[in-house]
């Protein structure tokens, strides 16, 4: 699972840093992600990058991984402390987008060393 977790910690630290090409090089082709926003999930490479587009240019999210499990299916879940920030770096009080800081489980199924599907686990 070390392997897995460090290609996951290095998702984090691209996201952090709205280094969209880097953390696609991670994804697989036909990756489905969660649409924490929306719901459902975007596909592919250009439905995640349409959909952090979108995010960021509405809000300032920021993800901090604080443990991680395997779980039952052999997934890995990151509990992740999520941060909402608006445009100017102060705490949102909009929460029209849907997201909003909290604690919350990210899971995220790997193919080939590469996230094939990331889920939320709203808790």
């Amino acid at each position: 699972m070390d392997d897995e977790i460090r290609v996951i910690e290095g998702l984090y630290a691209r996201f952090n840093a709205r280094d969209i090409d880097g953390v696609l090089r991670q994804l697989t082709d036909d990756v489905a992600w969660a649409n924490g926003m929306d719901g459902g999930h975007v596909h592919g490479h250009e439905g995640v990058r349409a959909y952090w587009t979108r995010q960021w240019s509405l809000i300032s999210p920021h993800v901090e991984p604080v443990a991680f499990q395997r779980a039952e299916d052999g997934a890995v879940v990151a509990e992740v402390i999520q941060t909402i920030r608006n445009l100017d770096g102060a705490p949102s009080q909009d929460q029209a987008h849907g997201l909003k800081d909290k604690t919350v489980g990210h899971v995220f199924h790997l193919r080939d060393g590469k996230v094939a599907r990331f889920d939320i686990q709203d808790g």
